[in-house]
């Protein structure tokens, strides 16, 4: 078994892949993330250390399976298209997602995390790895820009300092012909109080960027327009037991809870 030990957001993905693991060990799986499941069988890792709860795992799946939507959605209108994944992490979307041979796919992330990923994935037809930081953006000169893009970003926006953010975005939007944004976002007041989130605060990473209406990202590039926006509490599947159905339920009704953390999709 490797051992793997991070610290600042790259951890954070240790986290998420282990919430995915104990989804697809449940009985009422959600993801049903198997490969996800084996990976933690393969690396060595504290899992105390990531702040992750087992009650978390269902959030954590919801999250996903709710961006895994979006793509396939996305996948089924563009059967030829490019897909940046964007701290991709350990994620194995590109495996659940299974796209077809006209779709280009790149999982993006630092050095150190790309380098994990042949160890515990197999390779794939139109799948590539690239190894950099996000921003700078200077790493969008090595896509092909001939076809539409969809962007995926679950769980990334918020490690970004706005400014650079801002350009990321600009950046993309201004090298390809069209495309969409899926990511999840922070409020300020989200951001305000990111010690309380114990994933965060194990990992000793930072949240910069807040997001509070969809005008705070139209306002990046005039091609920008907001198509839909859902919060955490609007994810569901299922196989959710009553009891978290009711949390959900309860939570729609406050609104600094509700509009902490929105997901956005964004066209252009």
């Amino acid at each position: 078994m490797a051992k793997i030990s991070l610290s600042g957001p790259q951890a954070t993905m240790l986290a998420t892949l282990y919430g995915k693991a104990l989804d697809a060990q449940s009985a009422n799986s959600i993801l049903h993330d198997t490969m996800a499941l084996h990976a933690v069988e393969q690396i060595d890792f504290d899992k105390s250390a990531t702040g992750l709860r087992k009650s978390d795992a269902v959030a954590v799946a919801l999250r996903s399976l709710h961006f895994d939507n979006w793509t396939r959605e996305f996948l089924a209108a563009h059967p030829e298209a490019t897909v940046l994944h964007l701290g991709c992490g350990l994620d194995t979307r590109v495996y659940r997602i299974d796209p077809g041979p006209g779709i280009h796919w790149y999982d993006i992330d630092f050095p150190d995390v790309i380098d994990l990923r042949p160890e515990l994935y197999p390779t794939r037809p139109g799948y590539e790895l690239l190894a950099t930081p996000l921003t700078p953006a200077d790493w969008l000169d090595r896509i092909p820009a001939d076809l539409p893009v969809l962007v995926v970003a679950e769980g990334v926006t918020m490690y970004l300092h706005e400014a650079a953010g801002r350009d990321l975005f600009r950046r993309i939007v201004d090298r390809f012909p069209s495309g969409q944004f899926l990511f999840d976002g922070f409020s300020r007041a989200g951001i305000k109080v990111q010690k309380i989130n114990p994933v965060v605060r194990k990992s000793g990473s930072t949240l910069y960027w807040g997001i509070d209406t969809p005008a705070d990202l139209e306002s990046i590039h005039p091609r920008l327009h907001c198509r839909t926006t859902t919060t955490a509490f609007d994810h569901t599947a299922p196989t959710l037991t009553p009891l978290y159905r009711l949390g959900m339920t309860i939570g729609r009704h406050f609104p600094v809870f509700r509009r902490m953390a929105i997901s956005y999709r964004l066209d252009f």
